[in-house]
């Protein structure tokens, strides 16, 4: 790459794109984000950070600020639909995998990333639709008419992709009918009830839903679920839409007791068609690489969509800091990341993760991005 320093132009200013921003800073590298969106908006949704991805913010010194906004649960409890019986827990102290368990807004995990970079290296308001790609340069073209030239290109722009359509070709996540209803809302609406210290996640024969606070003083709750339902309603930018609270409570009218007492309290929801994608044949094009849900879109029900992605930055400055070329360094970095996404791809969409039984989670949680071999 030569003395002068490399300059990488991200896609996408989501978990992914920001967390790779900052990991290629450390690096050493000339970095500029480039985000669709006019102005960032706080939307209500909650995030899991797991040991594997803290690992990754405590080396870009987003941990101890996320520490501080965000609730630390005992355990993963999982626990079946209508009588309560715990089906597996795992308890999750910090000494356990060498990092905590975090749970939190994801609005804050977002600001904490936004945190870690310079403000002026986030370009918003600027939706790509081009890329002219050189021998030695890549320009980016967006939809203002402006343009942007850089050395290198990362796709960080999330399941609908514009520069894996572009380096790929065009195709469609796979809805496999199945909706997300979620919400966040104050605890003080749940009359006195305590939903307990635990993440806890609640298996019916065809739906679940996933209940945690979201700050230290447990003022504030989140619950995500995953129903059998038809998305004619999606679109591109269906992550804001509504959902009906009625039809909500119905889908869960017969799961227990202190499942019930969450959704009657909820005072409104929103709901996301959940999609993922089978693993892609390839990541990368010559100086374009592709990182997070644009190279391996994940169903939830891991919590790995966001930490995968987090993951990926601190693999992708590696290899590209260690490696005297971009092809080969995103050839690396797709070799090491790809077998570990696909993997979490696959269980994932079988929806079977810590259901019961005794399965290792020491290949999942104690893995380190900045440590673990790369390889060759």
């Amino acid at each position: 790459m030569g003395d002068k320093k490399a300059s990488l132009a991200i896609v996408g200013a989501g978990m992914g794109g920001l967390a790779a921003a900052a990991t290629l800073r450390q690096a050493g590298f000339d970095v500029r984000v480039y985000e669709q969106a006019p102005a960032f908006a706080r939307v209500g949704a909650g995030v899991q950070m797991m040991p594997n991805s803290v690992k990754v913010l405590r080396g870009i010194g987003v941990e101890d600020p996320l520490r501080r906004v965000a609730f630390q649960p005992y355990s993963h409890l999982n626990r079946e639909w209508d009588t309560g019986r715990v089906m597996r827990e795992l308890p999750m102290p910090e000494d356990l995998f060498g990092a905590p368990y975090l749970c939190m807004h994801r609005a804050d995990l977002h600001d904490a990333l936004l945190h870690a970079v310079p403000p002026e290296i986030i370009h918003l308001d600027k939706k790509l639709v081009g890329l002219d790609r050189r021998a030695s340069a890549v320009e980016l073209r967006f939809a203002d008419g402006t343009r942007a030239q850089a050395d290198a290109v990362i796709g960080a722009d999330g399941v609908h992709s514009v520069v894996r359509d572009i380096i790929i070709g065009p195709d469609m996540p796979i809805h496999r009918g199945r909706v997300a209803y979620r919400a966040v809302f104050s605890k003080t609406l749940l009359n006195g009830f305590d939903i307990g210290p635990s993440r806890t996640k609640w298996w019916g024969p065809d739906r679940h839903i996933v209940i945690y606070y979201t700050n230290p003083a447990r003022t504030e709750l989140y619950f995500v679920t995953s129903v059998p339902e038809p998305a004619e309603w999606l679109t591109r930018e269906s992550w804001s839409a509504m959902g009906d609270v009625g039809e909500l409570r119905q889908a869960y009218e017969s799961f227990h007791h202190d499942v019930r007492a969450v959704l009657e309290a909820c005072p409104a929801c929103h709901k996301w068609a959940i999609l993922d994608r089978d693993p892609l044949a390839r990541w990368s094009d010559g100086r374009v690489a592709l990182l997070g849900d644009a190279c391996h879109a994940m169903t939830p029900y891991m919590a790995q969509g966001a930490a995968t992605a987090i993951e990926d930055g601190a693999v992708l400055a590696r290899c590209l800091r260690e490696t005297g070329d971009f092809e080969q360094a995103f050839q690396r970095y797709e070799a090491h990341r790809k077998p570990r996404t696909s993997r979490i791809q696959a269980i994932s969409r079988a929806n079977t993760w810590m259901k019961g039984g005794d399965d290792d989670t020491s290949w999942l949680y104690g893995y380190d991005a900045w440590r673990v071999p790369l390889t060759p």
